[in-house]
């Protein structure tokens, strides 16, 4: 129950207006909203210096994407934070010290919980028990820090306020309890994956509406009749906090050794060659002298306006500057805008020019250049299929591709994509699902993040996660990690990195990673630091009158691909039941799930390396349908007595031309062929093709032909090795999934 009172403010919002409210776990809040001077947030940003407390603003105006606002607090009450599998949640004051038995009550869910009254409380979350089995669709909710966070903010949960929740900062290292990365560089256990704060005061400048209010907190905890406890609050308690230490100042290490990132480039393309990787982004870090967080804040909202701006006092001495341009992952919270997830993944960098002129110029050869292109769209597929984990069947598009963004050194191109949650997914499923964002990562994702705990000279700690907040009204509002200095004694720490593919250049790789520093470097020096319209979506074939899933188990056999739930969501779409488990499960499932058909997804690396032949043993034996995706067609041709080759050029994220040449599954998309996206090193040609009829192929110019589809009707094996998922190849993706559903039936 919600009773405002008070009168207008411009912005629609009550000035000096009291609400109260109670949360799902029956913690009565009264907020009050009172004006206040702009101004203010600049004394808050001198505070957080000195204590803990963040202000996120953001300095671009983008219709549709971006609006310009600020918004900061300090003295938070509580703060959670997490060093590997253990959580740990701290009272920093007396009005955390009120709060703090309910989310004790609420860390105690998932483990044996250490709780200090008035002072913390620690859980370590156990990792799932050997026989606990999880699908795919299901991985979000595998025990982890994660499952923590979700009881926490359901206490809290309460659907009418968008700024109580919890702020702050999730480090890399998160992404290990989610894909299966075995750690290879040495950590520091003090180090913390995580800190998240609870302010009871968060001051909001709305730019637009051209308000500025201050929302202070106060709440009410019940009486527990379990324990006998009275009901406790928090009014006429003192906000303050302790102070952090202060910023001390130590040597700045030398930069990196020249051509040491092009090393990592050259390992890459041997990567890239086998097919292990489609593209990856390393980094390294370079380093800048920083005595004051708070003045270096300020001087880079200033010189580097982006999306999200941030300065974090995370405590313990550790600071977070940044001026990120990418967002990582938006969720609604209003229920009017339908659970709505939001990303808008950045591939594609050139240098601004002198002037308007040469700016002009340098967009064309960006847009123009094919190289470029290629990252965004596998950095856009990878998106996509994230999202189809856990959105409405069809309700993943691109709404803007290879739109334009200028910052104060870099041109960026940027895809805008969006979809809309399932009923039983929230925020943190979504975030938890492109964790971390394949920008800052790659492609196949887990075979990318492995690569670069490999490669990498140290932990990322901070970089390549994110920052923002988790709204206790169900929304989620984060930038990555990315343009941000971490700063420890007065020594600020900056990492960049570069999308590399195969035919990256290595030298010049390592220069656009020095040219994505220059803005914080030259900002920490206090130097001078000197579209595209959106993408129709692709249209839709319109559905049959009776779905060609309709009634039929799908069984889809995830490679550890980048794609996968793309393509899950393509046969759901046809009302099909899907069911997505990693390779190198127990046939004996088979049993169980029955599949009316059973789906090979793409994959990295070679059929050998995920054992595929023992599968297509068992579904043999059990005479079950098969559709090939990609590694899935190498994995039958093989299987069948074909013969495999590697590229001499591997093709990943660019078009080719397919030539149909008969067969069931592409007969209606014969005469000049179709566009479809490839991603792949290894190949077959007719020639070497067994025990199936070759129905289409690629034909490169002065090259052999590459097969493109095969099939065995009698059998009732199809398989194609382009990707029907990709948006490149958006004509006739969903006809030929379709088309597979009716084959099978």
């Amino acid at each position: 129950m919600t009773t405002p009172t008070g009168t207008d403010t411009p912005g629609g919002t009550p000035a000096d207006a009291h609400t109260t409210y109670r949360t799902s776990g029956g913690v009565t809040v009264d907020r009050t909203a009172a004006p206040c001077d702009p101004a203010t947030l600049t004394a808050l940003v001198a505070s957080v210096e000195h204590r803990r407390g963040g202000v996120l603003s953001s300095g671009m105006e983008y219709p549709g994407r971006y609006s310009r606002w600020h918004m900061g607090y300090v003295d938070p009450c509580l703060e959670i934070a997490a060093r590997g599998r253990r959580v740990s949640a701290t009272a920093l004051n007396d009005r955390g010290r009120v709060l703090l038995p309910l989310v004790a009550a609420a860390f105690a869910e998932h483990g044996d919980a250490d709780h200090r009254p008035g002072e913390a409380v620690d859980v370590t979350v156990p990792e799932p028990a050997p026989g606990e089995f999880f699908t795919e669709e299901q991985r979000s909710r595998r025990p982890s820090v994660f499952s923590v966070l979700r009881s926490t903010v359901a206490l809290f949960y309460a659907p009418d306020d968008r700024h109580l929740g919890l702020y702050g900062a999730f480090g890399y290292d998160l992404a290990f309890q989610f894909e299966p990365v075995a750690p290879v560089l040495e950590r520091d256990p003090d180090d913390r994956d995580l800190v998240l704060h609870l302010p009871d005061a968060v001051i909001v400048h709305d730019r637009k509406r051209e308000t500025c209010l201050r929302y202070t907190y106060e709440f009410t905890v019940p009486a527990d009749a379990d324990t006998g406890a009275a009901p406790r609050t928090t009014r006429g308690l003192e906000r303050t906090t302790a102070p952090t230490p202060a910023v001390r100042t130590a040597d700045v290490p030398p930069p990196p050794e020249p051509g040491s990132y092009a090393r990592i480039v050259a390992e890459a393309k041997k990567r890239f060659a086998r097919g292990d990787l489609f593209e990856v982004v390393p980094g390294h870090r370079t380093y800048g002298a920083c005595d004051s967080p708070a003045r270096f804040y300020e001087h880079l909202r200033t010189r580097n306006p982006a999306p999200y701006e941030f300065f974090f006092n995370l405590g313990d001495g550790e600071y977070l500057v940044g001026a990120s341009p990418e967002m990582f992952v938006r969720v609604s919270g209003d229920p009017d805008q339908g659970r709505r997830i939001e990303t808008c993944p950045i591939s594609g960098t050139v240098r601004r020019g002198d002037d308007a002129l040469g700016d002009a110029e340098n967009i064309r050869s960006l847009l123009t250049s094919a190289k470029e292109e290629s990252e965004l769209t596998m950095c856009t597929d990878v998106d996509r299929n994230d999202k189809s984990r856990v959105c409405e069947p069809g309700s993943v598009r691109v709404i803007g591709r290879r739109q334009i963004e200028m910052y104060s050194r870099l041109i960026h191109t940027v895809d805008h994509i969006e979809g809309r949650l399932r009923p039983e997914f929230d925020a943190l499923d979504a975030f938890l699902t492109h964790m971390w964002a394949v920008t800052v990562t790659g492609a196949p994702k887990t075979w990318a993040m492995r690569f670069i705990e490999q490669h990498e000279a140290t932990p990322r700690r901070w970089y390549g996660g994110a920052v923002g907040a988790i709204g206790f009204d169900g929304s989620m509002n984060t930038g990555l990690t990315l343009r941000t200095a971490h700063i420890r004694d007065g020594v600020a720490t900056v990492r960049v990195g570069a999308t590399l593919l195969h035919d990256s250049d290595p030298d010049a790789e390592e220069r656009e990673t020095f040219l994505k520093a220059r803005a914080l470097l030259e900002t920490l020096a206090l130097d001078e630091a000197a579209d595209t319209p959106a993408a129709e979506p692709a249209a839709r074939p319109e559905p049959a009158a009776e779905p060609a899933g309709a009634g039929m188990r799908v069984l889809l056999v995830d490679y550890e691909d980048s794609f996968v739930h793309t393509l899950a969501d393509y046969v759901r779409r046809h009302g099909a039941e899907v069911t997505t488990v990693r390779h190198g499960f127990d046939p004996a499932l088979l049993d169980e799930t029955a599949p009316d058909l059973v789906v090979l997804s793409p994959g990295p690396g070679l059929p050998a390396d995920f054992g595929a032949a023992a599968l297509l043993d068992e579904l043999d034996a059990r005479g079950l349908p098969v559709f090939g995706v990609c590694l899935g067609l190498q994995a039958m041709v093989e299987h069948a007595g074909g013969e495999l080759r590697t590229l001499d050029e591997p093709v990943h994220g660019k078009p080719g031309r397919v030539r149909v040449s008969g067969g069931d599954l592409l007969s209606e998309l014969g005469g000049d062929g179709f566009t479809a996206a490839r991603y792949h090193s290894t190949y077959t040609t007719p020639e070497r093709v067994k025990g199936f009829t070759v129905t289409a192929a690629v034909h490169d110019d002065g090259a052999e032909p590459v097969v493109m589809a095969v099939e065995d009707a009698d059998a009732r094996k199809w398989a194609v090795q382009f990707h029907p998922e990709s948006i490149l190849t958006a004509g006739v993706g969903e006809r030929i999934v379709e088309r597979v559903l009716r084959l099978a039936r």
